[in-house]
């Protein structure tokens, strides 16, 4: 095993271990070895591995109970979606499924927000999918494009969507570069988006359903040919 550099050791280390543990080198249900030996293993010190062995513990990978040692955990039965920007950078198919739950449940975040936004809702929205078109680039665009469904989250009086779509673009948000397809121009941008915040402004949720799930497919669409 390849002793790590000592720069940021805890940082490397982590990043080592959590990749051997999403690659299946130490498996669900498994315990690691002692401690004494990984850290040999690795070329670390004890106390380095615990600094690690902590991190990964919150991160939900991990588990340690005292006298019995730190195994794997079953994170994808138990852990929750904050896991998800991890499993992202990690592996892209993760993206198809963030892909397939963005479109159900961005479609029923534009139907709720339709039923229950209020008037000042409704001018935070407009006033977000102008910034849309007026955004200068790519990046910008995207940004923008975000700030509107956080916002229609919000319309919707529900704080667990809110933290749902805050989830889904913490996962998404750092590999954005990959997916840049639909917000290269800004005007083609706004024009899809548009129709989702007048069906929701106008209070019709069953058209504000369908604009969404029209707009996501689309995007979608353009998302995965920049992937591919």
């Amino acid at each position: 095993m390849e002793a790590l550099p000592r720069e940021t050791i805890v940082d490397v280390l982590e990043d080592r271990l959590r990749e051997d543990i999403l690659n299946g080198r130490h498996p669900t249900g498994s315990y690691l070895p002692p401690e004494r030996r990984l850290a040999d293993g690795y070329g670390v010190t004890r106390t380095t591995l615990k600094h690690a062995f902590g991190r990964l513990v919150t991160a939900g990978l991990l588990e340690t109970r005292h006298g019995v040692g730190t195994r794997v955990r079953d994170y994808v039965r138990l852990g929750g979606a904050d896991l998800l920007p991890m499993l992202v950078r990690h592996d892209a198919r993760w993206v198809q499924e963030v892909f397939e739950v963005r479109r159900s449940i961005g479609a029923l975040i534009a139907e709720r927000a339709a039923s229950r936004a209020t008037a000042g809702m409704h001018d935070e929205l407009r006033a977000l999918l102008e910034a849309v078109r007026e955004a200068e680039d790519t990046d910008a665009v995207q940004l923008a494009d975000v700030e509107v469904h956080r916002a229609l989250a919000r319309a919707t009086g529900n704080r667990v969507y809110v933290l749902l779509t805050n989830t889904l673009f913490n996962a998404y948000l750092p590999v954005r570069a990959a997916l840049e397809g639909p917000f290269t121009d800004p005007a083609a941008a706004h024009a899809r988006l548009a129709p989702v915040v007048e069906a929701v402004t106008a209070g019709d949720a069953r058209q504000a359903h369908t604009a969404a799930d029209a707009y996501l497919e689309a995007t979608e669409r353009l998302m995965r040919e920049n992937l591919a």
